[in-house]
């Protein structure tokens, strides 16, 4: 059995000065079951990962979908000591900026122009300014997780410290549901600056509702803005406009663009993009060099090695073994599978016990025997084959046990943690 002594210690001793412990509500104690999970990871490499009890986990969080490559990817890291060499910021821009934009020109379908930042909010909240400064208005259709700024967070039941004034200016719709969007817009005519969603999360886009969220938006005079801070070059080297073939008007991308080098984008059509001259978007580390520098590094092999593809290959590799084990195992009712092959989620529906408590179980299992995830399955290029089917092979011996834990009533015998707790729902 795996000890957590020196996770359980350091969280002590973090919470003294960090509230939480740490920076990242998705890797705080909130996200894993403690006593029976690590708190802290110490040295990544490829798709493994180590915590401070010398523990070993195949690891697939891969770093909340930040890592493209595998951890230390040697090209990248090169690439980044070279550009240290010559510094890491400077008191004028670097050629890698416009070097990095063309090749964000080159591949996004509506990126005529780029700016950067250093995380998925910064791209948003600058995507959303932009599109009140071209529109004149100011309400927000959302769908999705786009950050932690008042003009989203405050939509959700996060939105302690929001301006009630900014809360009422934001309007979620659910996905693939063509009628929530119209309703909104038909209600407030005119008023809507944008149009703001993940074009694809837990499940793929139903037929038709990507192309009538664009008709919908243009219609009503809003801009359409793609949230691909984790689709991008993880479903397509272009994202998900370009695997689903729907052009918004502007597109914000990050996570795996720099292989979890702090490195964010906002990209769109010209004539928007030009309201950046007016707007206020401007931070001191928006052109730091060495995340420039690895997002050129990993965008470039991504491309060399078709990189997309084979997460997909991989992935579905991983969803058809679970949809065996299901079958087999007839959880059909407990068990189920959804997302895209890179990004994937296994899903829990108990009757008897909360989601929560049984994910907790699962959690505890699944660390047990060596892998880390959060319940969802985010691959990066060293993830192989053989790593698939040991994931399989151990949910092969879990997903029955949850099963018989469900039916029985006997999760008190097998658990032995403390129970996740709820952050907020945001998909």
């Amino acid at each position: 059995m795996r000890s957590f002594h020196e996770s359980q210690a350091w969280l002590t001793r973090a919470e003294q000065s960090i509230p939480l412990g740490t920076q990242t509500f998705s890797k705080s104690r909130l996200a894993l079951p403690q006593g029976v999970a690590p708190l802290f990871l110490k040295k990544g490499l490829g798709c493994q990962v180590w915590d401070l009890d010398g523990n070993q986990y195949t690891d697939f969080i891969s770093s909340l979908l930040c890592i493209s490559l595998g951890y230390a990817d040697p090209e990248v890291n090169q690439a980044v000591v070279e550009q240290l060499a010559e510094g890491s910021i400077l008191s004028l821009p670097h050629p890698l900026e416009a070097e990095v934009a063309e090749e964000l020109v080159r591949l996004i379908p509506c990126a005529d122009q780029v700016r950067f930042g250093k995380n998925g909010t910064d791209a948003t909240s600058a995507a959303i300014r932009l599109a009140r400064a071209h529109t004149g208005r100011e309400r927000v259709a959302v769908c999705g997780y786009h950050g932690w700024q008042d003009w989203y967070i405050g939509a959700t039941s996060r939105d302690l410290g929001v301006p009630k004034a900014v809360k009422a200016l934001t309007h979620p719709f659910t996905y693939n549901d063509l009628d929530s969007l119209k309703a909104l817009l038909d209600a407030h005519p005119g008023e809507f600056a944008a149009v703001i969603l993940e074009p694809m999360n837990v499940q793929y886009p139903k037929a038709g509702f990507l192309e009538g969220v664009a008709e919908l938006s243009r219609r009503h005079g809003a801009l359409l803005v793609f949230d691909e801070t984790i689709t991008g070059f993880r479903f397509h080297l272009g994202g998900a406009q370009a695997l689903f073939g729907v052009t918004p008007d502007l597109a914000t991308f990050g996570k795996g663009m720099a292989n979890g080098f702090p490195l964010s984008a906002i990209v769109g059509k010209a004539e928007v993009m030009a309201r950046m001259h007016d707007i206020f978007f401007s931070g001191t580390f928006g052109g730091e060099t060495l995340s420039l520098a690895a997002a050129k590094a990993t965008i470039g092999k991504l491309e060399r090695l078709d990189g997309p593809a084979r997460l997909a290959s991989l992935g579905q590799r991983l969803l058809d073994g679970l949809e065996g084990l299901i079958a087999e195992h007839r959880l059909e009712g407990l068990v189920s599978t959804s997302g895209h092959p890179s990004w994937s989620f296994l899903h829990l529906t108990p009757k008897r016990y909360s989601v929560l408590e049984l994910k907790s179980l699962l959690l505890q299992e699944l660390i047990e025997r060596g892998f880390l995830t959060l319940g969802t399955h985010n691959l990066n290029l060293c993830h192989t084959e053989a790593d698939i089917d040991a994931l399989l092979a151990a949910y092969a011996e879990v997903l029955p046990l949850l099963a018989e834990v469900e039916a029985k009533g006997t999760l008190e015998r097998h658990f032995r943690g403390q129970f996740l707790e709820p952050v907020f729902k945001v998909r």
